[in-house]
């Protein structure tokens, strides 16, 4: 089954409603092999999203309604379903959104069927109006995965540069590996490369000494929240990439969808950031890096403030900021 709007592309949806279950890409197994898991239960889903066999804010609020409706299917108390979902990511606002928009539904079926084909429309917007910030041959550094894989389809900061490939800009992009889980590196060069758009990997440390060398022409991540006053909160690492970017005096966009932008939450502070298991980090693909029993701390997320922000690429157009 295809996507509306993804048709021919070479990358599948990375979550589908099949009728009566969900089918999604399991993201660990990338970038070694490309695997579909069906999903009969909302335990299985919660899991899944837990150990980031899907994971990026748009996938995650398609993620959080098909899980709403595979419950309304099997007859299940909707509200206890909405609390496990949501628990699983706290910091990521799409997936609260995905469930409570399912949950308010009438039929939360078709809700989720909807927000699944929106979310890749919306992406292609979002791509069509940043392309109006990449120049031609533009080196763009870009952090985490923001491209299909985080979405149902397409993406978003990676959806720009798609966009840009797409209408002959000619985009080359510096790849930060992002540790700890190295999204950049096991998942978003695999996507480059199934586009066929020029890559280099780097690891995150990287940056600065590209930017210094006059190497980076633009940066553009994606968010897991926008705060009211444009602060972001995005996979840790964004923030100290912000910062650089302003020292280096380059162009710092933040690619999302308007459901990302969080009115509720007033700044970055007031965010929830998720912390995960210290084992990401003295361990890279079950492989032990650190002396046993060394601490680790391991903040998924970081707080980049608004002030370190060029412009919000939405799928309303570019601005300076979210309100």
């Amino acid at each position: 089954m295809s996507s509306p709007g993804l048709e021919g592309s070479p990358i599948p949806p990375t979550i589908e409603w099949m009728g009566d279950h969900i089918r999604l890409i399991d993201q660990r197994r990338l970038p070694d092999e490309l695997v579909l898991v069906e999903v009969h239960s909302v335990e299985k889903l919660c899991d899944l999203i837990s150990t980031l066999a899907i994971r990026g804010a748009p996938a995650l609020g398609a993620a959080g309604a098909m899980g709403v409706a595979l419950a309304s299917l099997q007859a299940r108390d909707l509200s206890e379903v909405a609390s496990m979902l949501k628990a699983t990511r706290p910091t990521a606002v799409n997936l609260a959104w995905g469930v409570d928009r399912a949950l308010a539904a009438p039929d939360p079926v078709a809700e989720a069927v909807r927000i699944a084909a929106d979310d890749v429309a919306v992406n292609q917007a979002i791509g069509a109006h940043g392309t109006a910030v990449v120049p031609d041959d533009a080196r763009v550094i870009t952090h985490c995965n923001t491209g299909s894989l985080a979405c149902v389809g397409w993406g978003t900061a990676l959806g720009v540069i798609r966009s840009s490939h797409d209408a002959g800009r000619r985009p080359s992009v510096w790849v930060d590996e992002t540790r700890p889980v190295l999204q950049g590196a096991r998942l978003t060069a695999w996507e480059l490369q199934q586009l066929g758009i020029p890559a280099t990997l780097v690891v995150d440390s990287m940056a600065g000494s590209l930017m210094a060398a006059g190497e980076v022409d633009l940066a553009i991540v994606g968010a897991d929240r926008i705060a009211a006053n444009g602060d972001v909160a995005n996979k840790i690492g964004t923030y100290s990439l912000a910062v650089l970017a302003r020292y280096h005096e380059v162009p710092f966009y933040v690619a999302a969808p308007t459901s990302t932008i969080d009115l509720a939450t007033a700044s970055g502070s007031q965010v929830v950031v998720e912390e995960r298991s210290g084992s990401e980090v003295v361990e890279v693909g079950g492989v032990r890096l650190a002396p046993e029993g060394m601490a680790a701390q391991n903040w998924a997320f970081d707080i980049t403030p608004a002030e370190l922000v060029t412009g919000y690429i939405t799928e309303e157009g570019v601005s300076d900021r979210v309100l």
